[in-house]
């Protein structure tokens, strides 16, 4: 194993599996990672050469039957991530989001019918049958690139009410596995800052209770009817009953949009795909309250485009000192989600496994997904200054290096950048051992 080109960058798992499991572990993920369509487990055997492999269902095994912990994997997987793209000191920021993986069949059991916000627009709703995930993402720059990043890191299956039901149990719902994870991320990272974005699903004064208590920082879309209030009057001496909650109510955002007295202040931001576009905003603190909650301290901002040509929206902080420009910019920082989602479905091959035990599905997929910020994690490896080529074509001009580049990348590196031997008597002519020449072709012409 030491001579595997992964073996280096997945030492720190390698304490989460036993040596057997290790060793099939290893070729699994380089066989996912070579192989193009399915990310099955007989494709990935494919494009290690082991399709004569007689024992093969104990590769299988290692998603179905062995025993090792997601969790423990996502813990390292996190911390290593944390070590190589942020720097010592700065706020580690995390998004989270739910991604809706499209599956079939009966023996699938924890399917169920989801809304689907990719085939859905704003005049038809679309709704699919399959696995809806959980995710946390860790939000980095790569070197190769100007552009953020969201390295998927820990993901939890979502189960429907329905399902619940059947099994006798109490349904949670997203912001109560969300609360769960950040207390879990908070343990894996002690005395770090952090910072969660999320969006309008995460809105929830419980959940920015939890943030506040776990000191992180919650920032997500605001209700333009949410109820706001100032704080609390001091206490007069001698005053009898209980202390109040909160002061007098505010204005709601719908009616601070409307006020001519409203100061709005002008930004310049970097809009996702866009480039630079002006906005306005104003901001203020607050207590957001609802009945029989605690009330929650946040800082709102309201934003609105001067041409008229985009909604107006709100979003909070829980951290009061926060700006609001810098509200806005951290809450930018969540577009990326759905390109990670889209590249791995395109080329991680989400939504093309065909497990069926329940154990399996639960592993599979965040696998997958992790296997994003492994690419990642290879790629700074092997190019730290971010010099990673960019695939270019006579159409298209790239600027900047995609995900696609990196993979290729790490490709290349895992066929040892095809430095094969040379022919004596011509030197154009490469001496390719036949295994590699068989794999090559079931990577080539296989489909599945």
């Amino acid at each position: 194993m030491r001579s595997h080109p992964l073996a280096l960058l997945l030492a720190p798992f390698q304490s989460a599996f036993s040596q057997p499991t290790w060793r099939k572990a290893v070729l699994l993920v380089e066989g996912a990672l070579l192989t193009h369509g399915r990310r099955t487990v007989a494709a990935a055997l494919r494009a290690m050469g082991l399709q004569e492999e007689r024992h093969f269902n104990r590769f299988h095994h290692v998603l179905s039957r062995a025993r090792w912990s997601s969790l423990q994997l996502s813990r390292l997987l996190l911390v290593l991530l944390v070590q190589t793209f942020v720097q010592p000191g700065a706020t580690v920021e995390l998004v989270v989001d739910e991604m809706l993986e499209r599956r079939w069949g009966p023996h699938i059991a924890k399917c169920a019918y989801y809304h689907d916000p990719v085939r859905s627009s704003q005049k038809h709703r679309k709704i699919s049958r399959g696995l809806k995930w959980l995710c946390l993402m860790l939000i980095v720059t790569p070197p190769w690139t100007k552009r953020s990043w969201a390295l998927p890191f820990l993901c939890v299956l979502l189960t429907s009410e329905e399902r619940d039901a059947r099994l006798g149990r109490r349904h949670k719902t997203v912001p109560d596995w969300t609360k769960q994870l950040v207390k879990l991320v908070r343990r894996w990272l002690p005395g770090r800052a952090i910072k969660l974005v999320g969006d309008g699903a995460y809105s929830v004064v419980e959940l920015g209770t939890v943030c506040r208590k776990q000191q992180i920082t919650l920032i997500a879309p605001l209700r333009f009817d949410a109820c706001l209030y100032t704080p609390p009057p001091a206490r007069q001496p001698r005053q009898m009953g209980r202390p109040r909650l909160i002061g007098q109510r505010l204005l709601q955002l719908d009616q601070v949009l409307d006020d001519p007295r409203t100061t709005w202040h002008r930004s310049w931001v970097k809009w996702y795909g866009r480039g630079q576009q002006q906005i306005e905003w104003c901001s203020g603190t607050a207590l957001w309250y609802r009945g029989g909650q605690v009330p929650l301290p946040i800082r709102w901002v309201l934003t609105r485009d001067p041409q008229g040509e985009r909604d107006a929206r709100a979003y909070f902080s829980t951290d009061q000192q926060q700006s609001g420009l810098a509200i806005i910019l951290d809450f930018m920082k969540r577009w990326p989600v759905e390109v990670t989602f889209e590249e791995t479905r395109a080329h991680l091959g989400v939504q093309t496994q065909r497990q069926w035990s329940d154990q399996a599905i639960e592993r599979t997929t965040p696998c997958l997904l992790g296997l994003y910020s492994l690419v990642t994690l290879m790629g700074q490896k092997l190019y730290p200054e971010g010099d990673i080529p960019c695939q270019q074509t006579a159409w298209y001009r790239k600027q900047q290096a995609t995900f696609i580049d990196v993979l290729a990348a790490v490709r290349r590196h895992l066929w040892n950048n095809f430095s094969y031997l040379t022919s004596p008597e011509n030197p154009d002519v490469i001496l390719l051992p036949r295994s590699d020449l068989v794999r090559l072709a079931d990577v080539v012409c296989s489909s599945a």
